[in-house]
C-alpha cells in the first residue's frame, strides 16, 4: 500500500522561511482568515511559551491539483510564486505566524489599519507573560518599527525580525539591544546602572531564547501524498476537526460539491454575498443552504444538509411505512437552480424585515435574530406559491409567528430544530385556521408577563424587538419632525444616563424604557446631558406644545408620561414612575401584536 501520510515536523525559523517563500496555499474551499488582532498574539505568545499549537494537515501539491482548488496564497502575502503545499487545516495558525512575524503593509481582516506585533523584553524576562506581549495598529507601532533606538529603550522587540530575509537579523537584533545597555550601564552611575546592567543580561538571555526557538521548536504536520485522489482529499478534509477556527457545514458541503464541479464558495457565494450582505452574519453562507434545505425536505440540521448534494441518496420513508431511496437533488444544474431561488427568498426576506413600515430592523444591529431568517425566508417563498386570494392571510400570519418569536425568544437556543418545526407548522396553519402554532398561543399567555425594564442591552432580541416597534410607529425625530433615516438613527436616552450615576435607581438608567430612536443630533444639540424639564420646556417654546406632544406620542410617550418629564424636580421617583407609563405604552402595542388589543396592529 502506497504510504500517502507522511508525519513530520518542521522547525519555527524553517516554518517562517516556508512562510516567506510563499509554500503554502490555501484552496477556495477554507474560509476566509478570520483570526482577530488578539487571537494572533496569543498564538504568539503560545509559541515563545514553547507550547504546543497542534497539527498542520497539507497535501503536496501539483499544477493540476493547485488549480483544480483554484489555491490562492495566504491572506496579505507579498512576494513570489513558491507554493509546495496546500493547507487543509491549520490555515488560521499559518496565516497568524505570517501576519505576525512578516508585518506586511495590508490592514489586518475587518480593520483599516495593519497590526504590528512586539514582545516587552523586560516583562517576558520577568515571566510576565500575560502582559509581554502586545500589538500596535497606530502610527506609533509604525514608528517605532523603523526606530532601533526606541525599541531598544522601550524594550520592544518587533515581530517582525522573525521573518526578515537578513539571516543576521535575529542576532544582529539581540546583541545591539545589548550593546545598547551595556553603555547606558558604563555610563550611569548608581542604581540606574545597575538598571542597565540587569538589561543587558536580559538581552543576553533574551538572544539566547530566540536563537533556541528558532532553531528547536517544532511544529508538527501531517503531509498527504500528491497523488491521492481529490474526491478522497475532499473526504478527508470532511472529517478535520481543527483546533483552531471550526470548519461549520459550509466548508464541509464546500468541499464535497467540488468533484461535482460546483464552486460554491468561489461562485455561488461570492456573487450572492453582496445582496445579502445587510445582515453580518457570519453564517448567512449556511443560512442559503439552510433554506434550501426547508424548502426542499423541512428540515436544515446538518445531517439533512448533505442530501443536498447532486445525486446523494437517502432513506424516504413512504405512506406504507416502508424506507427507500430517494435522491434529492438529481444534478449540478438542478443545485444551482435552488440555490438562486433561495438566495431570492433571503434577499426578499432581509428588505422586508429592514423596511420601517413592515418590520422596523432598518439596521443589521436591531435585528432581534439573524437566526430566524431561513424559517422566515422559506415562509415568504411559501406564501409567494399560495394562490392570490390566501396571501394576505398568509402574511398576516407570518407576522404573528414572527413577533411571537421574538418575544418569546424562541430563536435563542436550538434554531436549525426551530426553523424545521416553525416552517412546518405554520405551512399547516396556512390552511387550517384552527391549527394556531404553540409559540403563537404562548405570546399571548405571556405577553403581560415579559420584564420590559430589564431589556438594558442592544442586541437582544426583546430590546431589539421593542426598537422595531419604534420605528413602525413613525417615531420623528425631535428637531426636524422627520422620520430619521437609517444611517443617522441610534437609540439616545431620554432621560440622561448622568442621573442613573448620580443615584442609585431601582431601574437601570439604560433600559429600553428610557431609550428611543433619534438623530445624534438631537442628542447632541437638543438633550446635552441635560433633564427632560429642561430640554423638553426648550423644545415647547421654539415649536409648540401640541407639535411636540404630538412627536412625543410617536415614541410611546403619552402626555401623561410627558408631564411626568417636566416636573421640577425631576427625582429618582419621577423617573421610575416614567418607567411605568412608558411599559405600559409599549404593552399596549405588544397585545395588539398578540392578538388581544382593540387596535389593529398593522406591524
Amino acid at each position: 500500500m502506497k504510504d500517502s501520510q507522511k508525519p513530520d515536523h518542521v522547525s519555527l525559523g524553517n516554518m517562517v522561511s516556508h512562510l516567506r517563500e510563499g509554500r503554502y496555499v490555501i484552496p477556495d474551499f477554507q474560509r476566509d482568515f478570520e483570526w482577530e488582532p488578539w487571537d494572533i498574539n496569543e498564538l504568539m505568545r503560545s509559541i515563545f511559551c514553547d507550547y504546543y499549537i497542534g497539527s498542520l494537515l497539507l497535501w503536496k501539491g501539483k499544477n493540476e491539483n493547485f488549480e483544480a482548488l483554484s489555491c490562492e496564497p495566504i491572506y496579505a502575502f507579498e512576494g513570489g510564486d513558491g507554493r509546495t503545499d496546500i493547507v487543509l487545516d491549520g490555515q488560521q495558525r499559518l496565516t497568524a505566524m505570517y501576519y505576525a512575524f512578516m508585518a506586511p503593509s495590508k490592514p489586518a481582516p475587518k480593520r483599516h489599519n495593519r497590526f504590528l506585533y512586539f514582545i516587552r523584553v523586560d516583562l517576558f524576562m520577568d515571566e510576565v507573560h500575560d502582559e509581554a506581549f502586545v500589538y500596535d495598529w497606530t502610527r506609533r507601532g509604525s514608528n517605532l518599527l523603523d526606530n532601533r533606538t526606541h525599541q531598544f529603550e522601550q524594550h520592544m522587540f518587533p515581530l517582525a525580525v522573525v521573518g526578515s530575509d537578513d539571516h543576521w537579523a535575529l542576532p544582529n537584533w539581540a546583541q545591539n539591544y545589548e550593546k545598547h545597555w551595556r553603555e547606558a550601564a558604563a555610563e550611569r552611575e548608581g542604581p540606574e546602572a545597575e538598571t542597565a546592567e540587569r538589561h543587558a543580561e536580559n538581552a543576553t538571555r533574551f538572544g539566547e531564547h530566540l536563537h533556541d526557538l528558532t532553531q528547536q521548536y517544532q511544529i508538527s504536520y501531517i503531509e498527504l501524498d500528491r497523488d491521492l485522489e481529490l474526491a478522497k482529499v475532499c473526504d478527508i478534509f470532511t472529517q478535520i476537526n481543527s483546533r483552531g477556527v471550526r470548519l461549520d457545514i459550509f466548508d464541509l458541503l464546500n468541499a464535497l460539491l467540488r468533484p461535482k464541479e460546483i464552486r460554491l464558495r468561489q461562485q455561488l457565494w461570492q456573487k450572492a454575498a453582496p445582496r445579502l450582505e445587510f445582515v453580518e452574519a457570519r453564517r448567512m453562507n449556511v443560512y442559503v443552504l439552510q433554506v434550501m434545505s426547508i424548502l426542499l425536505q423541512a428540515y436544515c440540521s446538518p445531517k439533512y444538509l448533505y442530501h443536498l448534494i447532486p445525486g446523494s441518496r437517502r432513506q424516504v420513508r413512504g405512506a406504507d411505512g416502508v424506507l427507500r431511496p430517494d435522491i434529492l437533488v438529481a444534478d449540478s444544474m438542478e443545485f444551482e437552480k435552488l440555490w438562486h431561488q433561495a438566495v431570492d427568498a433571503l434577499e426578499q426576506a432581509i428588505k422586508l424585515l429592514r423596511h420601517p413600515q413592515e418590520f422596523g430592523a432598518i439596521a443589521s444591529w436591531y435585528l432581534p435574530y439573524a437566526s430566524i431568517l431561513p424559517a422566515f425566508a422559506a415562509l415568504q417563498a411559501e406564501a409567494g406559491q399560495l394562490p392570490p386570494e390566501q396571501r394576505l392571510d398568509a402574511q398576516g400570519k407570518i407576522r404573528g409567528w414572527y413577533w411571537a418569536s421574538v418575544f418569546t425568544n424562541r430563536y435563542s437556543g436550538a434554531v436549525e430544530s426551530t426553523s424545521a418545526r416553525d416552517y412546518t407548522d405554520v405551512k399547516v396553519w396556512f390552511a387550517d385556521d384552527s391549527a394556531e402554532p404553540e409559540p403563537v398561543a404562548e405570546f399571548r399567555r405571556s405577553v403581560g408577563k415579559i420584564d420590559l425594564k430589564r431589556e438594558i442591552r442592544r442586541g437582544t432580541s426583546v430590546y431589539n424587538g421593542l426598537f422595531n416597534l419604534l420605528v413602525l410607529s413613525g417615531a420623528r425625530d425631535w428637531i426636524s419632525g422627520n422620520v430619521p433615516q437609517h444611517d443617522d438613527l441610534d437609540d439616545h436616552h431620554i432621560v440622561p444616563k448622568s442621573l442613573g450615576n448620580e443615584y442609585a435607581l431601582n431601574t437601570s438608567i439604560d433600559t429600553i424604557l428610557n431609550r428611543t430612536p433619534l438623530t445624534s443630533k438631537t442628542n447632541r444639540e437638543v438633550i446635552k446631558d441635560r433633564l427632560p424639564n429642561a430640554y423638553l420646556p426648550d423644545l415647547i417654546a421654539k415649536n409648540g406644545e401640541v407639535e411636540i406632544l404630538k412627536i412625543l406620542e410617536s415614541h410611546f410617550i403619552s402626555r401623561d408620561a410627558f408631564e411626568i418629564l417636566v416636573r421640577e424636580p425631576f427625582t429618582p421617583s419621577d423617573f421610575e414612575e416614567f418607567i411605568q407609563k412608558r411599559r405600559d405604552a409599549f404593552r399596549k402595542h405588544l397585545k395588539c401584536l398578540a392578538g388581544q388589543g382593540e387596535d389593529d396592529a398593522t406591524y
